[in-house]
């Protein structure tokens, strides 16, 4: 059964058109990669499934987006816990400038748990799952602005995961990093698959090809072909995302 599913989705950042008609269905606990050249709407998307867009203004949505079989743009839904359920890690490390610990601590305060104990087992378990515990568990109350570009990458994400959401959204996570943390997160990432539903945009399609089960490719604000990323890859059935994924264009 789907836990996200978007149906005949529109998007209008004032008169422009950034996303069409979009319908796509993503199963609980996989990994969906987005690719596709700049602009073409895949972290649009991205953030549709979280109401970051919310923040953005003339922005205008049609259709729409369910999640456990509830559409998030009804008038009633909650907007604080649906992030808090749709996590989200960004292109660039954006770590709080605050310590370690209270980074990772932040949201579950926010969500009304004060007991320190508590708070510790929670610290700790989400570093764990971030991969990131045993190089700061000595240095738990220093600035994590001390830590290395991966490092930061690794807390944003152990910060999302520590008010438990159910999904994760990755844009670009990456991107800004070396390659030998590249591998790092990629290979979490390949670990939380088993405990959370991952949406990640990629212009990197390697990247797709290594961490996804099934791939999305954009063009123009609409979705040319969703397929298992096996499939897309080796037997696109659109001309187009095979002249993508060949080079010819992008």
């Amino acid at each position: 059964m789907a836990i996200i599913d978007i149906e005949g989705l529109n998007l209008f950042y004032g008169e422009f058109q950034a996303l069409k008609h979009v319908k796509m269905a993503i199963g609980e606990k996989s990994i969906t990669a987005f690719i596709g050249p700049s602009g073409c709407g895949k972290s649009t998307l991205l953030r549709t499934l979280n109401r970051m867009n919310d923040m953005t203004k003339h922005v205008n949505i049609t259709g729409k987006v369910m999640i456990n079989g509830t559409n998030i743009y009804d008038s009633d839904v909650n907007v604080e816990l649906l992030r808090k359920n749709v996590g989200m890690v960004f292109q660039q490390p954006n770590p709080f400038p605050k310590s370690i610990y209270e980074n990772v601590a932040y949201g579950p305060r926010i969500h009304g748990v004060t007991k320190k104990a508590e708070l510790d087992e929670i610290v700790e378990r989400s570093l764990r799952s971030a991969a990131l515990w045993e190089e700061v568990k000595d240095y738990m109350k220093k600035s994590a602005y001390g830590l290395s570009g991966g490092q930061q990458q690794r807390l944003c994400i152990a910060r999302a995961l520590a008010v438990n959401p159910q999904i994760l959204l990755m844009d670009e996570p990456t991107s800004a990093l070396d390659p030998i943390s590249t591998l790092k997160i990629e290979e979490l990432i390949q670990e939380l698959k088993d405990q959370y539903t991952i949406v990640i945009v990629t212009h990197n399609m390697q990247q797709a090809a290594r961490v996804s089960s099934q791939t999305a490719f954009f063009l123009n604000g609409e979705v040319i072909e969703f397929a298992e990323t096996v499939k897309l890859f080796s037997t696109p059935e659109d001309q187009r995302t095979e002249d993508y994924i060949t080079g010819r264009f992008g």
